[in-house]
């Protein structure tokens, strides 16, 4: 059974607690560079790389420890700690080979509800540094409608084999294999796409996909960037207070890292080039004070969004993630809505 202390983080406050280690972690570093005066940028986007995306790396914040967890606006917590119970007693375990060769792991949860619906279906993928687990409330809340709900963990998080992260680039390829392992055992399914942070950006990649097949009909984005060079350049001016122009270096040096380590390059990670292909229904959704992924992206990503069957919704004061707890009856209110009205419920 999950710890009370566990499900208190669950909404998204792990998450922040493992940025704000990302910060300290990296600027320590970077100073320790730029000190010594030589290869300062080249040197600067490899540590960028290995910490952020490494998980490997003994410099990894994957392999830090573990801080005391910020607190936030909660108005749900007996939700959250229903939804941790029901999925650590309902949870079945799942796996898929990825393209690449590694064996991902899921979590799946039969409806939960006395009218389950035949051959409905949702995934929701979580965020950078976090797990299956903190997706608990949404997929209940999709239970309790007669969904069937899969909860995969992004290659290199849990149980999911692999060692770098993609930010959601590589991440939409895996989801594209969970969608495919889902139509292979019901031709007839209706799927729905849910992401958080980099879930967000893992859907909104996928959705743009020209190999998504009709089975996926709707898809939610809570709290995503637009593309991985902006979200990096916005990380790099704020946590090391550089220029523009030098954040926007490092980035773009620490891609061809990337790219030789890791197999892809920052730029083909875009959401906003995804979304101009996307053509199902989307709902857009993020936290007005969001401090990690600015809330500007929200407009971004509606804009770019080429469907016609588009929505958006910003929460003010909600941090990241963390619309869902902030004003809980407006957030389900709109996705329930959003989510009936495009499955006919």
């Amino acid at each position: 059974m999950t710890r009370s202390d566990d499900v208190v983080n669950e909404d998204g406050h792990d998450v922040i607690a493992a940025h704000t280690r990302v910060v300290r972690g990296m600027a320590a570093a970077l100073a320790a560079i730029a000190a010594t005066g030589a290869g300062v940028t080249a040197a600067a986007a490899n540590v960028m790389f290995t910490f952020a995306l490494d998980t490997k790396a003994k410099r990894s914040m994957f392999n830090m420890p573990h801080e005391e967890t910020p607190k936030g606006i909660e108005f749900d917590m007996s939700e959250q700690l229903e939804a941790a119970r029901w999925f650590e007693e309902a949870k079945q375990s799942v796996t898929l080979r990825s393209h690449d060769g590694l064996k991902l792991h899921g979590w799946l949860l039969d409806p939960d509800c006395s009218d389950p619906q035949p051959h409905l279906y949702a995934i929701c993928c979580h965020g950078y540094a976090g797990e299956p687990a903190e997706m608990a409330k949404w997929a209940h809340r999709y239970a309790q409608l007669g969904f069937t709900v899969l909860l995969p963990a992004q290659r290199a998080h849990e149980l999911s084999e692999g060692r770098y992260v993609g930010m959601g680039l590589l991440e939409s390829d895996d989801l594209l294999g969970w969608v495919s392992l889902i139509t292979a055992a019901d031709p007839d399914a209706r799927i729905l796409l849910h992401g958080n942070s980099m879930g967000a950006a893992t859907v909104m990649m996928a959705a743009g996909d020209a190999r998504l097949p009709r089975n996926v009909v709707a898809a939610i984005s809570d709290c995503g960037y637009s593309s991985v060079v902006s979200q990096f350049t916005d990380n790099a001016e704020a946590m090391f207070r550089l220029p523009h122009s030098l954040a926007v270096l490092l980035v773009k040096v620490a891609s061809h890292v990337s790219e030789r380590k890791a197999g892809y390059r920052f730029e083909d990670a875009s959401c906003v080039k995804a979304l101009r292909h996307a053509t199902i229904p989307m709902m857009f959704i993020h936290g007005g004070a969001d401090t990690f992924v600015n809330p500007k992206y929200l407009d971004i990503n509606y804009n770019a969004c080429a469907s016609i069957d588009r929505e958006k919704l910003l929460i003010p004061g909600a941090d990241h993630t963390m619309s869902a707890s902030t004003d809980p009856d407006r957030y389900w209110r709109r996705v329930n809505s959003f989510v009936k009205r495009v499955f006919g419920l």
